[in-house]
């Protein structure tokens, strides 16, 4: 199944590339691979603000990364000319997870964007990934999630 039929199959509709809120860009592609910027996690078009382990727990968190993940594959839709079935594979995530000092699952938070990716791309879709746990995020945003993939 291509990852269109699998979006559609999900209920899943990309949004257009986030515009950035400071002085970078989108996304930077430098040979097969395209660096995709942070992208803060939103509810309802405006930054989903919480803390995990104060304000939200982890399975609200997970489904924050899942939303984060949604924004990256709108940019990332624009990094392969519009057609997803140029990327090759998701190299890499790395995520930031705005917690408590005493939370301890932000691995657990970042498969929500992890696990869509697989479930979209296959075996493609496996990265490798790095996630942190930061006393804030900008504006508030309980997590933030950038990526690098390779296109074809």
């Amino acid at each position: 199944m291509s990852v269109y039929e699998q979006l559609k199959e999900l209920h899943i509709s990309l949004p257009p590339v986030s515009v950035p809120s400071a002085a970078y860009v989108p996304y930077v592609q430098t040979g097969p691979l395209v660096f995709l910027s942070g992208h803060i996690a939103r509810k309802d078009g405006k930054p989903w603000v919480a803390q995990l382990g104060r304000d939200i727990g982890t399975e609200e968190g997970k489904a924050a990364a899942r939303a984060v993940a949604i924004d990256l594959l709108g940019t990332l839709q624009a990094a392969c000319g519009g057609d997803l079935n140029r990327v090759k594979r998701i190299v890499k995530l790395l995520s930031l997870v705005n917690c408590t000092s005493d939370f301890t699952e932000q691995h657990l938070v970042t498969n929500g964007a992890s696990e869509l990716f697989v479930r979209l791309f296959g075996d493609k879709g496996a990265h490798a990934r790095s996630a942190f746990g930061v006393a804030q995020l900008p504006m508030g945003a309980c997590v933030e999630i950038e990526l690098i993939a390779e296109l074809a």
